[in-house]
């Protein structure tokens, strides 16, 4: 029997990266096989992925992550000798590559984009310069429209009535919270819901919360946070912080006042007047 309802590009992108647990990746390839064209649009997105790759060599890659990385931390004279600080490279070429076939697989790529891999454009979905800790917590959004996602980028524009879907990349935290500001001061919990404490993280892979958003009149814009901890930690701290942020004029772009051990990053949508 065929799904009513068509897999979106986002979720495509991730069964075809394999960024789901494996129950949820056999359910959604479970899924696209009953779809009359599933099949079809995953070997599409997969032949990008080699074309993706045979573009990107796995040599032309490592070149890129060592030169940044010496840019970075360049040598300091009186430091004693050590092992090469590129040892982790093999590591990070499947996860630039995978990043490269994010950034030329994405609907509605534009064509510098597809010609420049290595553009540092902020865009979720795309490795800025390497860190030596490794990949950090981030917040995706994406807007949906009947069966078609939009993945969205920071400060993308938005208005009352939008449905946005959240996910997260915990980066190896175990906890976390997400929650929402928006112009008029408002503060909604999206993670856990409800509950007193964080939610226990999928550490590995982007997760989809299970409820989309709808996005109501607030003016101004809707600001959402993911807070982690490598440990539980009780969700009411975190939310007065955000509520004194949610009244301050720099809600838009201060920082929650954490306590230390929590890490914080977020994501804005814009939501022009009328």
């Amino acid at each position: 029997m065929t799904s009513p309802h068509r897999t979106p590009d986002w979720l495509l992108e991730r069964i075809a990266l394999g960024e789901l647990p494996p129950d949820e990746l056999a359910a959604a390839r479970d899924r696209l096989s009953r779809e009359p064209d599933g099949s079809a649009r995953l070997a599409a997105l997969e032949a990008d992925s080699r074309a993706t790759l045979e573009a990107l060599p796995p040599d032309r890659v490592a070149r890129e992550v060592k030169a940044r990385f010496a840019r970075a931390h360049p040598p300091v004279a009186e430091a004693p000798p050590s092992r090469p600080s590129w040892r982790f490279l093999p590591a990070l070429v499947p996860v630039l590559a995978a990043a490269a076939f994010v950034v030329l697989a994405r609907p509605g790529a534009s064509p510098q984009e597809t010609r420049d891999p290595w553009a540092r454009t902020g865009t979720p979905g795309v490795l800025e310069p390497t860190r030596s800790k490794g990949l950090q917590p981030r917040l995706d959004v994406h807007r949906q429209a009947d069966t078609r996602s939009e993945r969205l980028t920071d400060g993308a524009p938005a208005r009352a009535g939008d449905v946005v879907q959240l996910s997260y990349t915990a980066a190896g935290h175990a906890h976390g919270v997400i929650l929402s500001v928006d112009g008029r001061g408002t503060v909604t919990p999206h993670l856990p819901s409800p509950g007193d404490t964080s939610a226990t993280l999928e550490r590995g892979g982007t997760h989809v919360l299970a409820r989309a958003y709808e996005l109501d009149d607030a003016p101004g814009f809707e600001r959402f946070f993911l807070v982690t901890s490598d440990s539980p930690f009780e969700l009411e701290g975190v939310m007065a912080a955000a509520r004194v942020l949610a009244t301050s004029p720099e809600a838009r772009t201060a920082p929650l006042t954490l306590p230390e051990g929590l890490n914080q990053t977020s994501f804005l949508l814009e939501k022009p007047s009328p």
